[in-house]
This record gives structure tokens, C-alpha cells and sequence, in this order.
């Protein structure tokens, strides 16, 4: 649909730096990506750009650069309400181990579905639903938690009838 949005997760960012599409190979995927964040179809939390400059690599550069005002602020009360939501619930899960329940505590996982869910946008991810997860706090087990509509970057591009060569 021409007006859905996508929320999109550092994993997206950073696999397709790393493996599908680096900047050398595959320029027309961050082309992609920027022309779509200016139209406003496509944008990813602060939280998000603070761990894709802990890398200190082009990947950051690119952040930084021309799609960085891509990157929403998670600042808003109502979105620090949901995220606290989210915190409890992970919390109360009995299935994560405590180890997985203090690193989503850290990550931008939380507040990444806390945004989308406050601004009914579709999460981007590479991870997958799994009911027996007990080793890490998923974003889709979250999504699904709180009604939070997720999918995978090549349905995104799908979805944003992207066309990259």
C-alpha cells in the first residue's frame, strides 16, 4: 500500500551493510532506502542510530549522513509509556532467561516496538516468531505481545514496490 510505513530495526541496517548489500555492490538498496525516508515511508528510532554508530564504519558515516534525520526521537511521553509497558511484560515472562530479559532491557529492541505500536507503524526485522525462545527477547514475539504488525526486509521492499537495479 502507498501508505504504509516502516519502522525498521539495526539489524536490517547492518546485515545489509555486512552480507546482502553493501555500499559498493548494491547502492541502489540505500538509494532505496534514503528516497524512501524522505517521503517519509521508511524511518528507524535514535535508539537504533546509536548502535549503528558504535561501529565507527561506513555504515555510521551513512547514518550520520544524509538519512539521519530518518532516525525518530524516543523521547515522547506516550511512547516512554508503552516501552515501560513492554518492560513488564518481558519481565513477567517466565519463558526468558534473566540473562535475555537484561539485554532487551539494554538494546533499542523495546522501544522499537514501543514506537511502532504508538505511531502504527509496521516493524522490519530479521528476526522470527518463536514461542520457545528463551535465550533472547524477540522483536516479533514482542510485536505479537502488542499487536504490532512485523515482517522482513524483502517484504518491506515489496511492500514499497522497490526496484533495485
Amino acid at each position: 500500500m502507498a501508505d504504509t510505513r516502516y519502522l525498521l530495526d539495526a539489524n536490517v541496517f547492518i546485515t545489509a551493510f555486512r552480507q546482502y548489500y553493501p555500499f559498493d555492490f548494491a547502492p541502489g538498496f540505500w538509494k532505496c532506502l534514503e528516497e524512501r525516508a524522505k517521503t517519509g515511508r521508511i524511518q528507524s528510532i535514535d535508539r537504533v542510530k546509536d548502535e549503528l554508530l558504535k561501529g565507527n564504519d561506513d555504515l555510521a558515516k551513512w547514518a550520520n549522513g544524509s538519512i539521519a534525520e530518518a532516525f525518530a526521537a524516543t523521547d515522547d511521553p506516550a511512547v516512554i509509556t508503552v516501552y515501560s509497558q513492554i518492560m513488564a511484560w518481558a519481565q513477567a515472562q517466565e519463558q526468558f532467561m534473566e540473562a535475555a530479559k537484561a539485554e532487551f532491557a539494554r538494546c533499542a529492541d523495546g522501544w522499537l516496538v514501543a514506537y511502532a505500536k504508538v505511531h502504527g507503524l509496521i516493524v522490519v526485522t530479521h528476526e522470527t516468531f518463536s514461542a520457545e525462545a528463551r535465550k533472547r527477547v524477540l522483536i516479533p514475539n514482542v510485536c505479537k505481545a502488542f499487536g504490532v504488525e512485523y515482517l522482513d526486509t524483502w517484504a518491506m521492499l515489496r511492500g514499497l514496490g522497490a526496484k533495485l537495479g
